[in-house]
């Protein structure tokens, strides 16, 4: 079976072989364009640039009284193929760099008038040129006049005459070499950018396939990159991006595990305990409450599962919506912490909590509220064998920053920035937790982002955790 490959022509390869070759086309017409059709301009231009240096140079001598100034024009003329006359108060002096050549002196001298009048149109000028043809063989002739002396006694002109060879002969010389070269450097422009864009491209491709598999779910994919900058930095990027899409994943099939772990319980605690009325304590009312009463406990787990799943879903939607309001911090966790009487009661906890005398904040009261209680179910649950609780509340700067603290066994490092993540398991083992969701943290993470209020944790293991968030302080 024939299969046809279709070419891309808006790949990068294309589009940088496109490119150079573009760039090799402008270089050779601007070269072409110059070199052809302004070369003649061009010559004319340096020729009386050239006759402008010279008559200078012979001007500064005059200046200077040098008596050896004929000798300096003459030597011109014969270097050059320049054609001086010099005209003083009447008087002419002629050089020719061949004696015996035939120039049209007669010719020259029909243009003194004109190059005289050209300088007396214009005061601020004391030089003026002018291109005349000779009638021979198609030459051109530059003449030049310059003004060494205008003094009131005497008037002293400068001329110089020089041929303009045409330049076409040289026209067509170069047309033919630039043909020549003009191919050759295609050519080579042609094989360069080949070269160039499939060097270029080859990175972008291979990332490109990684990157196939990325989105097919592999995670471990590597994008490896050894040329430019900025390849090399798009590739540690996607390589970040696969490590994290990687970690997110296995958090999401965690949370998938966990959450079927905590549904599941209740719900065979459920079923087991509606069986055993229904079969056994249906008619003894002292075990069939009993049995209600689990059956009631584990419904109120899994209503509370579900309801701070839904809390966390919304607050990252930002579907929540912050009542705010200026409260005093101090007796609201003071009451919270009242609620955890029992735990003092039955099981010996100690709660400590120091406090200034008043905290005045602007928040939302409820929200701040569950942030305390849920930080401080979280150290009752890893607070150790003293089982010391410690809720303290300072100022820092314009801020009150409230420590829930534990001496329980403590959290390693890299697993610190991960705590916040819905049912993350840490190095210990993730165990069911009597009470609660096993969100907490994550609801917490949630409502401090929505107050835009700073929050950490610190914790060194073997020693304990505490978990910390600012909010403004507000004065009366």
């Amino acid at each position: 079976m024939n299969s046809k490959v279709k070419f891309d022509f808006k790949s990068i390869r294309f589009r940088l072989w496109l490119y150079f070759l573009a760039i090799a086309l402008v270089i050779l017409a601007l070269i072409w364009f110059l070199q052809i059709f302004f070369l003649n301009n061009y010559y004319e231009y340096m020729k009386t640039k050239e006759v402008t240096q010279v008559t200078d140079s012979i001007y500064q001598a005059y200046q200077r009284g040098d008596p050896n100034i004929g000798q300096s024009i003459q030597q011109y003329s014969i270097l050059n193929d320049y054609y001086f006359m010099m005209e003083s108060n009447g008087k002419m002096l002629l050089f020719s760099p061949d004696a015996e050549s035939a120039k049209p002196v007669y010719t020259y001298q029909v243009m003194l008038p004109q190059l005289r009048e050209a300088i007396a149109q214009d005061p601020d000028k004391d030089s003026a040129s002018i291109k005349f043809a000779t009638g021979r063989e198609d030459f051109n002739t530059l003449a030049y006049a310059k003004l060494l002396d205008d003094t009131k006694d005497k008037e002293v002109y400068l001329y110089v005459f020089t041929p303009l060879f045409p330049v076409s002969s040289t026209v067509d010389i170069l047309a033919d070499q630039f043909v020549l070269v003009s191919i050759l450097a295609l050519m080579l422009a042609f094989v360069l950018a080949l070269l160039f864009s499939r060097r270029i491209s080859r990175p972008v491709k291979a990332m490109t396939e990684s990157a196939r598999k990325l989105g097919a779910g592999d995670y471990n994919v590597t994008f490896t990159a050894k040329s430019y900058s900025e390849v090399n930095e798009l590739a540690d990027t996607l390589n970040t991006a696969a490590y994290e899409m990687g970690q997110a994943d296995n958090r999401q099939k965690d949370l998938v595990a966990n959450v079927s772990h905590d549904l599941k319980t209740p719900l065979t605690l459920i079923k087991s305990y509606a069986e055993m009325i229904r079969d056994l304590s249906g008619d003894n009312p002292e075990k069939r409450n009993a049995h209600l009463g689990v059956i009631i406990e584990e419904a109120d787990r899994m209503s509370n599962l579900v309801s701070d799943m839904a809390t966390v879903s919304r607050m990252a939607r930002h579907e929540t919506a912050l009542e705010m309001d200026y409260f005093d911090l101090v007796p609201v966790t003071a009451e919270i912490l009242t609620s955890y009487d029992i735990y003092v009661e039955q099981q010996g906890y100690d709660f400590r909590f120091t406090a200034p005398k008043e905290c005045i904040v602007y928040a939302d009261r409820d929200r701040i509220s569950q942030v305390i209680s849920n930080l401080t179910s979280n150290a009752i649950k890893y607070c150790g064998e003293d089982k010391v609780v410690i809720l303290n509340i300072k100022r820092t700067g314009k801020k009150y920053r409230i420590e829930v603290s534990d001496h329980g066994p403590g959290i390693k490092q890299e697993e610190l920035p991960h705590v916040w993540d819905r049912y993350y398991k840490t190095s210990s083992n993730y165990v069911r937790a009597t009470t609660g969701s096993g969100l907490g943290l994550s609801i917490v993470k949630e409502i401090l982002t929505l107050h835009k209020a700073s929050y950490g944790v610190i914790s060194k293991e073997g020693k304990g955790t505490t978990f910390w968030f600012e909010l403004d302080m507000v004065k009366k």
